[in-house]
């Protein structure tokens, strides 16, 4: 543990990298930075538009990114490690803020208290741990997203991995993500096929604090 961060490891990022910098082939669009998310804002703990994952997790991405060059598809990454504080920053919205501006984009069959209820935001999240992801596939031919059947963050059961109201390339698309994220140890959550955690995360206990920033890593 480095020593500058004393007895707080939340604030260490040793065991991190820069994703882009360890699977060079990622496409990365960072939602969480940008406005278009279900909040609307850029959120708390996002001081950069990149990617950052643990060691492990990274390593484990790598080889799937492998797997679908050879198919000609690359992952797509919405976000890796989100700093606790961004959690809170959902928390907070979701508990005081009365903003519902996104809501037709991203929730419209749901009320805002429900996205809690139903597990679409946690109140600890397991992205805080630094081993989880949220990702899709890119068609190297034609430079877009395969279609999964709903976009990313629509917090609605057609969103549920084993939903088939949708066409069958669309589950097939989702099929193709979700086995080789589970054969190189990632694990599924039920209800995005965007969202996938390492099995044997190495830091299951530790939600961590630093803000999204390489700089930060590269100190």
């Amino acid at each position: 543990m480095r020593t500058q961060y004393g007895n707080n490891p939340a604030m260490d990022p040793s065991g991190f990298v820069v994703l882009a910098d360890f699977v060079p082939q990622i496409v990365q669009e960072i939602r969480y930075y940008s406005t278009y998310n279900f909040i609307g804002d850029r959120i708390d703990g996002y001081e950069e538009p990149c990617a950052l994952l643990t060691k492990e997790a990274a390593r484990a991405l790598k080889a799937v990114s492998g797997e679908m060059i050879v198919r000609g598809l690359r992952l797509k990454v919405f976000d890796a490690y989100r700093p606790a504080c961004a959690v809170r920053h959902f928390v907070l919205w979701g508990i005081e803020d009365q903003d519902i501006r996104m809501k037709p984009y991203f929730y419209p069959e749901l009320e805002k208290q429900e996205l809690f209820a139903k597990g679409y935001i946690a109140k600890q999240s397991s992205h805080s741990r630094g081993s989880t992801v949220d990702l899709t596939l890119l068609d190297m031919k034609t430079g877009k997203e395969l279609d999964m059947g709903s976009p990313f963050d629509l917090f609605s059961e057609i969103s549920h991995p084993d939903c088939r109201e949708i066409t069958e390339e669309q589950y097939e698309n989702r099929i193709i993500l979700r086995s080789a994220m589970m054969r190189n140890g990632f694990v599924p959550l039920e209800c995005e096929w965007w969202h996938f955690s390492l099995r044997e995360e190495p830091y299951p206990d530790t939600y961590f604090e630093f803000p999204v920033s390489s700089e930060y890593l590269r100190r």
